[in-house]
């Protein structure tokens, strides 16, 4: 291997980094009988390290490596984000992720600049994330167009993938540590020189003295200004561009007014400020790299619950083979194979062995739960001890732990009505304050007749103004609290139902799987003696339902069920099927009369009894004639009073809503401590009286089971769900909790009111600090380099205010 130093005959790219490269800079190397050339020394060393460990496959795996250049003439491959796109008639829809997202008003340009296409119907930009969610008609306009726009602006779209967010946001952190590392650097030389310029100013310094160091000091802020500070340079010739300028601006013309002035006073012989253009661009890239470090480390905590789901399964197919394909290959229907150890790629039902299976990723029990034939398994659980076959239900975007972080990234990207504040704020904020600038150069101009004086009171009014602490104020809260909650167990949809829950102010329980095991056990069965074997038939009818009472009776007749013909079922009130050519029902009371059957006063009476005693009666008929009847018992939960304690802490007013008889409600009252309890009701009746609550002025939350409860979850502010994953139901429901813990109710509360007790404390802080900063600027009371060191550390006390809420 040797070095020649003949370049290249016309321009090449280097070999190792793929960069343009001219002839006259061009480092030639003959590798192996070849000539290569290389941009640096630096990518000739590592080209010669992978070449010498014979690992030269990188550079043919390396598909996706794209050249630099500047981010407005990189092409648009939409054939990557053509996968990411759902369709529902004439509407499609996409998430994206954008860079060279600055500050609150980039959100306001390119939502602005989005919604005023022919055929976007909506535009929602993240900042904390900077994923942008936009749905638009297809005979209007087309993905292409919509992407093109983006990058006619300046923010380069990228397609979502798993981990491609953290790829994005660790690329721009790097590219900020890199900019801040140099500009720091340069700045700490700077200042040496600036002390003694400023000594000079007031205790004399001969001229053969200051020009060098005046010159010195241009050289080193230079490459801060330029370099370090390209990105708000760049950002600031956007938003001219476009008419819609943001922050960056602010700081460009802070940054570069100074600098301009220093370069035209070495000239005339007037003070320089080369230290104040780049402290300036100092100050403010590091609150830009601890921003965006928060925003990383948020979007770690999403991906590494991504990295539960395997990317391959073992499908077995009817002839016992097995196969390792990708997940996104495996189907409804087909069967996969999971031995001890590895996660269970897809969500399914087990056909073939046992196992313990830990759920803890899903419901955060400890405690492994035991599967077999018939059980329901998930994505991203393992079996300890036992290998299992298992019939797939849904494909890889179907799976409960894909629900869980869809639901988590639609809490980050909804936004809470408080943010409003400061999203209205936005358009208006940088143009009032480049005015408010200009109004303080006219005045100290006039006022002092010193052109330096009026020069850096306006640069201090530019660079002390700070709308990104208006812009992370409320985002990036909601995105901490959100985050904080799933890792308890608690998902919730966005930041407009976390604002709801906040302000909750009634509490609507069901009884049953809520407050109550949700698993009865029977205790009594009295049977009129009219028929055959009252249990064998109760049970057969009762096979087909997914009321609790019902898999109880069933569970009663452990051998061959007969056939029940024209099932059917009323939620809340009881079911009915043909058997061997007879009508049987079995529910309650209130059932039995709509169906016109009576039982007798006796009969009548024991049930009350039993009733009187908490115990649920499931009255059974055939032919329209009494049959029997079977008492149950639904004991509270363990953690029910503890619930109960806690929201009487914060004062709620509580309820409990229940299809139940009035007896069975009355013992659940009087255990619980619980006036307010309404009985019988359907379905509708409890969402009815959900709307009667909401009409006196209540914000109403209501936890249920998610099915029965669906109208119920809906008609409230905010509708809770709670048990196991096959239970979240999170189409009707607001926030599903995963774990089997009650308490979390509680929890989810505490959890949103610190949430907007901090986002209420990040904006007044954001307001105050602009109200009390911006006259102090205007007066000429501070200086442009404070200036820029309280702007970076108001962004840093609102982020630093947010991550407090990671303990929550």
């Amino acid at each position: 291997m040797s070095d020649t130093e003949s370049p290249p005959s016309e321009n090449t790219r280097c070999e190792h980094c793929l960069q343009e490269i001219s002839s006259k800079t061009a480092i030639a190397s003959e590798i192996n009988g070849k000539v290569c050339y290389f941009c640096c020394h630096g990518c000739l060393g590592i080209y010669e390290i992978i070449h010498s460990n014979s690992l030269d496959a990188f550079y043919s795996r390396r598909c996706d490596w794209e050249p630099g250049s500047p981010v407005n003439s990189m092409k648009i491959g939409i054939s990557s984000f053509t996968g990411n796109v759902t369709t529902s008639g004439r509407e499609s829809h996409i998430e994206i992720l954008l860079s060279g997202i600055r500050c609150a008003s980039c959100i306001w340009l390119v939502e602005k600049y989005l919604m005023k296409l022919d055929g976007v119907l909506q535009a929602r930009v993240n900042y904390a994330t900077h994923r942008a969610s936009i749905s638009w008609l297809q005979d209007r306009i087309d993905l292409a167009a919509i992407l093109e726009a983006l990058r006619s602006i300046g923010y380069f779209p990228h397609p979502c993938r798993k981990g491609h967010e953290s790829d994005i946001l660790a690329k721009e952190k790097q590219e900020l540590l890199i900019r801040f590392g140099t500009a720091s650097f340069f700045s700490m030389q700077l200042m040496l020189f600036s002390a003694a310029l400023y000594a000079g100013f007031f205790q004399g310094m001969e001229t053969r003295y200051r020009m060098p160091f005046q010159l010195i000091s241009w050289a080193l802020s230079t490459p801060v200004v330029f370099y370090s500070g390209f990105p708000f340079l760049s950002g600031a010739w956007r938003s001219i561009r476009s008419g819609t300028p943001g922050m960056d601006l602010l700081v460009a013309l802070g940054s570069l007014s100074a600098y301009l002035y220093s370069v035209a006073a070495i000239v005339t012989g007037g003070e320089v400020f080369f230290d104040t253009a780049a402290m300036i661009i100092t100050f403010i890239l590091l609150g830009r790299f601890l921003e965006g470090a928060s925003r990383l480390k948020s979007e770690n905590a999403i991906n590494e619950l991504a990295e539960l789901q395997p990317r391959e399964a073992t499908v077995v197919s009817s002839d016992g083979e097995t196969t390792i394909v990708p997940v996104t290959d495996v189907r409804p229907g087909d069967c996969i194979e999971v031995i001890p150890g590895d996660r269970i790629p897809l969500d399914g039902k087990v056909i073939e062995g046992e196992a313990e299976v830990n759920e803890s990723m899903l419901t955060g029990e400890s405690i492994s739960l035991f599967k077999s034939d018939g059980s329901d398994v998930f994505a991203g659980t393992f079996p300890i001890n036992g290998r299992l076959k298992i019939r797939v239900t849904g494909d890889a975007g179907d799976t409960v732990l894909a629900g869980i972080i869809s639901t988590v990234r639609e809490a980050q990207s909804r936004k809470a009505p408080i943010q409003g504040i400061a999203d209205r704020t936005a358009g208006f904020f940088v143009l009032a304050t480049i005015v408010l600038a200009l109004l303080t150069f006219t005045f100290w101009k006039f006022t002092s007749g010193n052109t330096v004086t009026a020069l850096m009171n306006a640069v201090s009014v530019l660079v002390i103004a700070c709308p990104c602490a208006l812009g992370l104020a409320t985002p990036l809260a909601i995105l901490v609290g959100t985050t904080a909650a799933g890792k308890k167990g608690i998902l919730v949809k966005g930041g407009d139902v976390f604002e709801t829950v906040s302000k909750t102010t009634h509490m609507v329980l069901d009884k049953t799987g809520t407050i109550t095991e949700g698993k009865p056990s029977v205790t009594d069965i009295i049977d009129f003696g009219t028929t055959e074997n009252l249990i064998h038939h109760a049970a057969s009818l009762e096979a087909s339902s997914e009321h609790p009472s019902g898999r109880a009776i069933k569970a009663l007749w452990n051998r061959e069920l007969l056939s029940a013909e024209h099932f059917r079922a009323i939620p809340g009130k009881g079911v009915s099927a043909d058997i061997n050519g007879s009508n049987w029902k079995a529910g309650s009371k209130t059932f039995m009369e709509s169906e016109g059957i009576t039982f007798s006063a006796e009969q009548e009476k024991t049930a009350a009894t039993l009733e009187s005693n908490g115990k649920t009666v499931v009255r059974v008929a055939c032919d329209r004639a009494p049959a029997g009847m079977i008492a149950l018992i639904d004991d509270l939960r363990k953690d029910t009073l503890a619930l109960i304690e806690g929201l009487r802490r914060k004062k709620l007013h509580l309820s409990i809503l229940t299809g139940d008889n009035r007896g069975v409600a009355a013992y659940i009252s009087l255990k619980c401590g619980i006036g307010d309890v309404e009985a019988e009701l359907g379905p509708t009746g409890k969402a009815e009286s959900i709307e009667r609550m909401k009409k006196t002025g209540a914000c109403v939350m209501m936890a249920g089971d998610g099915i029965n409860d669906a109208p119920a979850l809906t008609a409230a502010d905010t509708g809770v769900t709670l048990g196991s994953s096959t239970g979240l139901a999170l189409e009707c429901a607001d926030v599903a909790i995963l774990k089997n813990d009650l308490t979390l109710i509680d929890t989810l509360i505490d959890s949103s009111r610190k949430c907007f007790s901090v986002i209420r404390q990040n904006l007044v802080w954001a307001f105050s600090y602009n109200l009390i900063a911006l006259p102090l600027a205007v007066s000429g009371l501070l200086h442009p380099i404070m200036s820029s060191f309280f702007m970076a550390a108001s962004s840093l006390i609102v982020v630093g205010n947010s991550l407090r809420l990671r303990k929550i």
